[in-house]
């Protein structure tokens, strides 16, 4: 640090200067005579630069507490989290109804970046509800945790007691196979569900604390980036799961358990079952379905594989990670939208005439999910479309891949109708999965009086015709007059 004087100084500090090598090597009595200058000019001059130095440094570190506010308010979430708690029963083994309490959790990536207690606490919420989550990782660290102040949109956060016990499952028993639970056990354990904005993100987090402490480390977290997925028929689909330990945590050096399980209307299955402990597949009951066991063991990475979407995979995946006595776990929905295909009966249209009803079908086929509306449109030769309203709806059918098929029933009136020479009859069906359009041509053919030529023809023709009937006539009744006469000669 430098500090700068200025010229009145300068030439201060030089006579004292001058002034102290006349003085030199005469007795110290001869030399108080020059403590005014030899002295105090000094002092005063350390006392300026201490000065100086202490305002540079009263700045330095206003700026430095500036900019860690802003880091820190700008990066660091401030998770607002309901608390639930199970309120104690009156008796006979029962629990009352869960008490909730609005909690402030500041997360941060060191333990000793800020303290919870030194965090000022809102009206709104108890100073004992307010905590310090340690999360080394940054698994909280995502943009859609910490929305912009003062925004109506809020993350959704859940925070509850933890119990760690050891599982029963099958593929998870061989991680408390000694029945010893170690005394890192005995701390304060909680368990934080949280969902971002839009849903980026999702998943779960189980931290730990000293008991009475306030300060929480985040010992086993599980994420998902596809909290909601959606796909089409036929196509491979990436259900992302990612879990992280904490090195340090005893717990988190004797392997690990991963699970997924499909849930749908109340009833689930058992998709696939990861034995991280042993590197081997303990049970699987989804064929296409994989895991990537490089990814498992180096990064952390179990996310779902389904090799070919089918309309049955649509519903709730659960990933679950185990540690021992430790689980966590997030939800990701899959969705398959598959649109449908259109087909028009009869194609292509007949010639119509002026008062002629057409029946027309449009059958959509191969979609799903069920929900699906048809409509009709009329579109003329001058571009102009109505509509012609949705027609006779049939029920929905269900085919062997789990797809729908349904139908519409439209009866155009050509008379009720100002169709003019004809156009387009379009088909609309308006789905999830987008909408399509089906068109068949219609073609209108009007009377008209017919023409002088066309009249005489026809006069032409019905004389010629009435020749041949009256000949006819002439020929049967002079050959049955004379059969008749020759009778009668004979019998006389």
């Amino acid at each position: 640090m430098f500090s700068v004087l200025n010229p009145q100084q300068k030439q201060q500090v030089n006579v004292c200067e001058s002034e102290s090598k006349v003085i030199r090597g005469k007795p110290a009595s001869s030399q108080s005579s020059f403590s005014l200058c030899g002295i105090y000019p000094r002092a005063e001059r350390r006392r300026t630069t201490m000065e100086n130095f202490s305002t540079i440094y009263k700045l330095y570190l206003l700026a430095f507490a500036f900019c860690f506010f802003q880091v820190c308010s700008s990066s660091c979430p401030v998770l607002e989290c309901w608390l639930v708690q199970e309120k104690a029963g009156r008796g006979g083994g029962l629990t009352g109804a869960p008490n909730q309490e609005k909690s402030l959790l500041y997360i941060q990536r060191d333990a000793h970046s800020h303290s919870a207690e030194s965090q000022r606490a809102p009206s709104d919420i108890h100073p004992d509800r307010i905590y310090s989550i340690s999360d080394p990782a940054a698994t909280l660290y995502h943009g859609s945790l910490n929305p912009p102040r003062g925004s109506l949109e809020k993350p959704k956060c859940e925070m509850n007691p933890f119990l760690p016990q050891a599982a029963t499952l099958r593929w998870a028993a061989p991680l408390t196979e000694s029945a010893l639970s170690p005394t890192y056990l005995q701390a304060d354990w909680f368990s934080v569900a949280f969902q971002g904005l839009h849903a980026q993100l999702g998943g779960s987090a189980i931290t730990r604390a000293a008991t009475g402490s306030k300060e929480h480390n985040v010992i086993l977290s599980v994420t998902s980036k596809t909290v909601s997925v959606k796909s089409r028929l036929g196509e491979a689909v990436l259900l992302d799961c990612g879990f992280w330990a904490e090195p340090s945590s005893p717990l988190s050096g004797t392997g690990f358990a991963v699970e997924w399980r499909y849930q749908f209307r109340g009833s689930g299955r058992l998709v696939v079952a990861y034995d991280g402990k042993t590197d081997r597949v303990s049970e699987t009951q989804e064929e296409g379905a994989t895991l990537d066991f490089e990814g498992l063991h180096q990064n952390g990475n179990a996310s779902l594989i389904l090799r070919e979407a089918q309309v049955r995979h649509s519903g709730t995946y659960i990933c679950s990670v185990y540690l021992p006595y430790l689980l966590a776990q997030v939800a990701v929905d899959l969705e398959i939208v598959e649109p449908p295909s259109l087909a028009l009966h009869p194609s292509p249209l007949p010639p119509a005439v002026p008062g002629q009803t057409l029946s027309i079908q449009c059958e959509a086929s191969g979609f799903a999910p069920l929900p699906l509306e048809l409509r009709w449109e009329f579109q003329g030769a001058d571009g102009q479309s109505r509509p012609l309203g949705p027609g006779s709806m049939t029920g929905h059918r269900q085919a062997w891949d789990g797809t729908y098929r349904q139908s519409s029933w439209l009866q155009l009136h050509t008379s009720k109708l100002d169709l003019g020479r004809g156009g387009e009859v379009i088909c609309v069906a308006l789905h999830p999965g987008g909408t399509r359009r089906a068109n068949l041509t219609l073609s209108l053919r009007a009377f008209t009086s017919p023409s002088i030529e066309d009249s005489m023809a026809m006069v032409g023709v019905a004389l010629v015709l009435y020749g041949l009937i009256k000949f006819v006539s002439w020929t049967f009744t002079s050959s049955g007059s004379g059969h008749a006469e020759k009778q009668h000669q004979k019998d006389e």
